[in-house]
């Protein structure tokens, strides 16, 4: 089963460019990020004309998130609903569309757009980790049940200083500090495993690259946009890899798709066969 995260920069700019890749690697799942259009103009038909189900929560210029699959989905949730943490205050992050989550086919697929932070001296810094600790509170839920999980979107954190190309200039410096860091151990804990560094030990590889300073020539890139899999997934991963081709497109989003193939001996794969199904939650 591929599985696949892309924040987009846009669902409507970039529609084609989604649809021709989605065509040329035919994933399972696709999670889209930054989407920034609200739930009724979500460009939904080109995807049900393809064979894919569109699950949608998102707001009008920013943020959102969006899970695009072939194979259906159940108990769709959209931000943090129902989470309940005597230490967190799950209400201040209704606003801001960042979170929606899925089980298809025996695992919870949670994708998210954790906020970038802006720096560490603004209010928007500390957003961001507050946003991540009720993620992590979000998740201990999860665990609670028993849920196999894959955890994936851009997480606006490079988790080490492989993940950056010039990690001395951007030392303890926004997506980069230790705080951020931290927080993002606290979401992973013991239960979830980084599905490219299963594979690949060395840096140089990039999901991100700034739109300035010719940074994707030069390739002055970072990876902050990861999928994270439960321990008890990590036998049936057979590969990680991130696409760098859309990059170079016209007009192109400034991260590009990181993708995952599971090998599920046991696939119970409910497709869609009418159109009311796509409306099934």
């Amino acid at each position: 089963m591929l599985i696949a995260t892309w924040n987009v920069n846009s669902i409507r700019t970039r529609l084609s460019q989604i649809i021709d890749w989605i065509n040329q690697t035919n994933p399972d799942i696709i999670c889209l990020q930054e989407t920034k259009v609200i739930d009724e103009s979500f460009p939904v038909e080109p995807f049900k004309k393809i064979g894919y189900s569109v699950e949608v929560f998102g707001q009008k210029s920013y943020n959102g998130v969006a899970i695009i699959s072939k194979i259906k989905p159940k108990n769709v949730k959209k931000g943090f609903y129902g989470c309940k943490d005597s230490n967190q205050n799950f209400e201040i992050f209704l606003d801001q569309k960042r979170l929606i989550s899925a089980d298809i086919n025996g695992i919870k697929i949670i994708n998210v757009y954790v906020p970038n932070g802006s720096s560490l001296e603004s209010s928007k810094f500390q957003y961001k980790i507050n946003w991540l600790n009720c993620l992590a509170s979000f998740l201990d839920e999860q665990e609670k049940k028993g849920e196999l999980i894959c955890l994936l979107g851009d997480f606006n954190i490079a988790p080490s200083n492989l993940d950056i190309h010039d990690p001395k200039k951007y030392e303890g410096g926004i997506m980069a500090s230790e705080i951020e860091r931290n927080a993002l151990n606290n979401v992973l804990g013991k239960r979830l495993l980084d599905s490219f560094r299963i594979f690949e030990q060395n840096t140089g590889h990039w999901s991100w690259w700034d739109y300035r300073n010719n940074a994707f020539e030069l390739n002055k890139g970072w990876r902050i946009d990861h999928i994270y899999i439960s321990k008890e997934l990590s036998s049936k991963l057979k590969s990680c890899v991130i696409d760098s081709s859309p990059r170079g497109n016209l007009r192109p989003s400034d991260h590009v798709p990181v993708m995952i193939d599971l090998n599920l001996n046991e696939i119970n794969v409910d497709f869609f066969e009418d159109e009311d199904d796509f409306f099934e939650i």
